[in-house]
């Protein structure tokens, strides 16, 4: 369909010049009632033939392979040929009331070289400047295409990484359910199976309405609050209202799973704090939690924020404002995502 739309604008803008250049050419003769010279139709007849041969062969050949010098050459060379075989084979031939009882012009019979050489230039250049609009428009479609699949294909290789690393950190929390044969064990393993019925339907499409992942968020917190002996101190706010928002899936889990990680000591203490502001311009995440003091040492491959710094850079470059703030007791991360893509 755009190939189509993109075949009619040529063709439109082909005609649009075609028809201009006809009405400069016949307008000022036929507004004073005089009949066309004769030469005027080879004159049209030349410059159609230099417009495309110049548009289809000498500026791909030449002029958009860097050969400038050759190119100018050759376009000097036709053009000096075409008016000396105008200037020369057709005369114009003027009936006897062409200038209705003046006199003729000193030059009457002869065509100004200057002036056939401007008339078969100026649509020779106009064709030039088309056809290189023509082929920058495209190479720049074509980079932008690849660019785009490029981003894809990185954005689902990150998340081919991130969704594992997710799932391994949700069963080490049933694990340490059924250790401890919480009741909740049941409880935990079907909000597991919600989870990764989003992350199997929902994960791999480019958008998501924020309301299914904020549901997303609460399920995994409910999950996480199943193991803590002190889940009052896990808080989730949540302000303002999605107006059909939408936003990539998992975008904000990775950092509320950090808090849980590292905000949980073996102790049990636990302090989260997790905001969610929703504006009209921006969506507002803030996840805070307690440094676990307790806290059994884990090997820390950072997966998960790593991509999604990644993540962020490119679907929101220049859009998105990470701030992460750590002294050493409190653990702190800010991000802002600026109003971009349209709602579902």
């Amino acid at each position: 369909m755009k190939s189509i739309i993109k075949n009619r604008v040529q063709i439109v803008v082909h005609i649009s010049i075609w028809i201009l250049l006809y009405g400069l050419t016949f307008y000022p003769i036929l507004n004073n009632e005089r009949p066309i010279p004769s030469d005027v139709f080879p004159k049209l007849l030349v410059i159609l033939v230099l417009f495309y041969f110049n548009y289809f062969y000498l500026v791909p050949v030449y002029l958009l392979r860097k050969s400038v010098f050759i190119y100018l050459m050759v376009s000097l060379g036709l053009l000096i040929i075409s008016v000396v075989a105008l200037n020369h084979f057709y005369e114009p031939k003027f009936p006897e009331n062409f200038f209705l009882g003046r006199k003729p012009p000193r030059d009457f019979g002869y065509i100004p070289i200057y002036r056939s050489f401007v008339s078969l230039g100026i649509p020779y250049v106009i064709s030039a400047i088309l056809k290189m609009y023509v082929e920058w428009k495209r190479n720049e479609n074509l980079r932008l295409s690849v660019e785009k699949e490029n981003i894809k294909s990185e954005l689902q290789f990150l998340k081919a990484q991130l969704n594992p690393h997710f799932l391994f950190n949700t069963l080490n929390t049933i694990y340490a359910l059924s250790v401890k044969k919480s009741p909740d064990t049941s409880e935990a393993i079907v909000d597991l199976s919600e989870l990764m019925r989003y992350m199997i339907y929902e994960a791999d499409k480019d958008l998501v309405p924020l309301n299914k992942e904020i549901d997303y968020i609460k399920s995994y917190i409910q999950l996480q609050r199943l193991r803590l002996s002190d889940s009052e101190n896990v808080c989730l706010k949540i302000t303002g209202e999605d107006r059909g928002r939408a936003v990539p899936p998992l975008l904000f889990i990775s950092f509320i799973e950090n808090a849980f990680k590292y905000g949980t000591d073996y102790k049990g203490k636990t302090y989260v704090k997790i905001t969610l502001t929703i504006t009209d311009t921006s969506v507002f995440l803030n996840v805070k939690n307690k440094i676990g003091i307790f806290r059994e040492p884990t090997k820390n491959s950072g997966i998960g924020l790593e991509n999604i710094r990644n993540q962020l850079e490119l679907i929101y470059p220049g859009l998105h404002n990470l701030e992460v703030d750590n002294d050493g007791k409190d653990y702190e991360v800010s991000l802002t995502i600026y109003q971009k893509q349209s709602s579902l």
